[in-house]
């Protein structure tokens, strides 16, 4: 007697910007982030596309409904680590995905992130300009 789950989650990160990704089972596919619709909250079609690419690349766009809650950093950090957050979920799904998430590149974190500033410099590797008077 196996009791079915509500929902599989991920979570997924990009430079400052952290987002809880929910997927569920359901009937009326929809795409929330922080409650708003997706095109609502992602104006540009390009960060729409960023969002939403593991679904696009499993062809699962009408099959589930996600439920994002993103914070930190910008626009086009907050998709990524959407995107991030959406291949696990869909991972912790169904595992057979993997593969081809990973070789999507879907399930790697990008560890770039803006280098702390140093003490002298303007900021992180940018030295003040030289005079000579």
């Amino acid at each position: 007697m196996s009791e079915e789950k509500k929902y599989w989650q991920g979570v997924g990160r990009r430079k400052t910007a952290v987002a809880v990704v929910k997927i569920f089972k359901e009937k009326d596919p929809s795409f929330l982030v922080n409650e708003k619709p997706l095109e609502k909250y992602f104006p540009l079609f390009e960060l729409q596309k960023i969002a939403k690419a593991p679904l696009e690349l499993l062809k699962l766009e009408n099959k589930f409904k996600v439920l994002a809650l993103v914070s930190g950093g910008g626009l086009v950090a907050q998709s990524e680590a959407i995107r991030l957050g959406l291949a696990r979920a869909l991972v912790t799904f169904k595992e057979e995905f993997r593969k081809k998430l990973k070789k999507a590149g879907f399930l790697r974190r990008d560890p770039r992130a803006k280098e702390r500033k140093k003490p002298g410099l303007k900021r992180a590797r940018r030295a003040p300009q030289w005079q000579k008077r």
